[in-house]
């Protein structure tokens, strides 16, 4: 069985992916081709690093794989899939190629509108990294040594025969980096607020390779993750809820449509206080 056998061939609405780094040797690229054949969207959003410039500028790398994906891309556009592109700091090149090729368009960001009618702002969000804004040649020394810091942790998973989770260490190890870099430079907060300013009602990003939803001053934060240790998408269904799913299929985070939102706040509000007595007292 298929290791995306909670996907199943899924039409779905539309599919979030971001930062699957095709040139670096890291990239999950088979995992990430077969996510793409399992599922069938009407909408597919790439939220930037898709290409590693950075790593084929340094080193040229370039797999049949890679071709195989830009041809299930083409499929995908062939079945009357829409294709948009919002570049990120790997392929910020792209970024002067902001126009519609037809296959897919290009733009620093987009609006999507979910099928419930709320607004998410979709963008890579480097732009809101102060460290990659203001000292980026400290995000290429961080970028080299995490590069070195995945080989060592392979490397060791495989003399000591671990195939599970082979980056678990390492992924842990940026997550801490990318923590103090998202509350020094306020990552999330500055995209949420953006997102306001846009008239939306959320976010969707990545960048970070943090696959996460969370509410934020009641807006809707999403990252999409990576394709190098987390494998993960963020889906949305045809009633406007989303998912934020593992390679595996299992739920990492959801975002609950609208109406399913409206629904769960009306009957807890009705419940009552003799409802919530109750909840106590049976130590809810």
């Amino acid at each position: 069985m298929s290791d995306c056998q909670g996907w199943n061939g899924r039409v779905v609405r539309t599919l979030f992916v971001s930062d699957v780094h095709l040139g670096c040797r890291h990239s999950q690229a088979e995992p990430f081709l077969e996510l793409l054949e399992q599922f069938e969207p009407r909408e597919l959003y790439i939220v930037g690093d898709f290409i590693d410039g950075w790593k084929l500028k340094r080193k040229w790398r370039w797999l049949p794989v890679y071709d195989r994906i830009l041809q299930r891309l083409m499929d995908l556009k062939r079945r009357g899939a829409k294709i948009f592109y919002t570049p990120g700091n790997h392929d910020e090149f792209l970024r002067g190629f902001i126009a519609n090729f037809g296959v897919v368009e290009v733009k620093d960001q987009f609006v999507h509108q979910a099928a419930d009618g709320r607004r998410f702002l979709v963008m890579h969000g480097d732009q809101f990294d102060s460290i990659e804004q203001n000292a980026q040649w400290l995000s290429w020394t961080a970028s080299f040594a995490y590069d070195v810091l995945l080989s060592t942790n392979w490397m060791v998973n495989k003399l000591r025969g671990k195939k599970t989770d082979p980056y678990a260490f390492c992924g842990m190890v940026k997550r801490r980096v990318k923590l103090l870099v998202r509350h020094v430079s306020e990552f999330e907060d500055k995209l949420v607020q953006t997102a306001r300013d846009s008239d939306c009602e959320g976010i969707i990003c990545g960048h970070i390779h943090a696959p996460r939803i969370i509410d934020i001053d009641g807006l809707s934060y999403c990252n999409t993750g990576d394709w190098v240790e987390n494998c993960s998408a963020l889906v949305e269904y045809e009633d406007g809820g989303f998912h934020l799913l593992r390679r595996d299929g299992s739920v990492i985070d959801e975002l609950p449509a609208a109406t399913a939102l409206a629904t769960a706040g009306a009957g807890c509000a009705g419940r009552g206080v003799a409802a919530d007595v109750e909840s106590v007292m049976a130590g809810k």
